[in-house]
């Protein structure tokens, strides 16, 4: 479960954008965590490619996991004949790239109260490896998985118990999955936008607080590793904090008698 490194990935997605660009066809990575893919986008930076783009190596590229909002995603490298909008497309009828996995007890009424590390744990036990998994959504007697074709087919054939419960698997379209993070919107006021001031109200921490987080390159926004606490956040932003959890930035509501900002987030439960 390690993360990989800079070097690694950078020859990889070096390899996969080529092989797309040359032999036009579809290419991705494995599921990458929120830290690899702002090392993706730093990767990008220092060959002085803009993200903005969505090109590299000659190929277009998306950053897909299944659904709105999935923390964990691959980068897949398309051919030229395909944009962004025709390879979701093409994923919601075919689902080359990823599949996604309905998990459900044989029997609810004798089910375990299963979580998010149950169902982790259970597919880690079958040898499958962190990066050919994408998220795992977690309900009420049932649960999704995001995972490649492959070890999908796996987990419907070799998952059968969790805990003390028995289960059955079935690889469903992604638009079944009606399971989505649950959040909460929060309001208060702060001095600015700077991200070290979000974070310090977000997560009730003090100011340094926030900025040993940023120090520790443990933020992140839209992807991208923040390195400073003066940056601004913009409306929409999408923002991860590792150990603490991950909020959209609704943007600024109105200003204070005494000029503070009243703000609003959505926070992720």
């Amino acid at each position: 479960m390690e993360e990989k490194s800079k070097d690694f990935l950078a020859g990889r997605v070096k390899d996969l954008a080529t092989r797309a660009y040359m032999n036009n066809f579809i290419t991705h990575t494995d599921f990458l965590s929120v830290s690899e893919i702002a090392m993706f986008h730093q990767i990008l930076a220092s060959e002085g490619v803009s993200s903005n783009v969505h090109e590299y190596c000659g190929a277009r590229y998306v950053i897909y996991g299944g659904f709105d909002d999935a923390e964990r995603a691959m980068v897949c490298f398309l051919p030229e004949y395909m944009d962004e909008e025709t390879f979701l497309l093409s994923e919601k009828s075919e689902q080359t790239v990823l599949s996604c996995v309905s998990i459900k007890p044989v029997n609810s009424k004798f089910s375990d109260d299963l979580n998010h590390r149950d169902y982790l744990g259970s597919l880690m036990n079958l040898g499958i490896e962190r990066d050919q998994i994408g998220d795992i959504l977690s309900g009420d007697k049932q649960a999704y998985v995001f995972a490649t074709p492959e070890i999908a087919q796996m987990i419907c054939k070799e998952l059968i118990r969790i805990r003390h419960t028995s289960v059955k698997c079935e690889i469903v379209n992604a638009s079944e999955c009606d399971i989505r993070p649950e959040f909460e919107e929060i309001q208060g006021s702060v001095a600015s936008e700077r991200i070290d001031a979000i974070l310090a109200f977000v997560y009730h921490l003090s100011r340094s607080e926030a900025q040993k987080l940023i120090e520790s390159e443990s933020v992140f926004i839209d992807g991208r590793t923040a390195y400073s606490g003066g940056y601004d956040l913009k409306e929409g932003a999408r923002v991860s904090v590792r150990g603490h959890g991950k909020f959209i930035y609704l943007g600024q509501q109105n200003v204070t008698r005494k000029g503070r900002l009243f703000v609003s987030v959505k926070k992720f439960i």
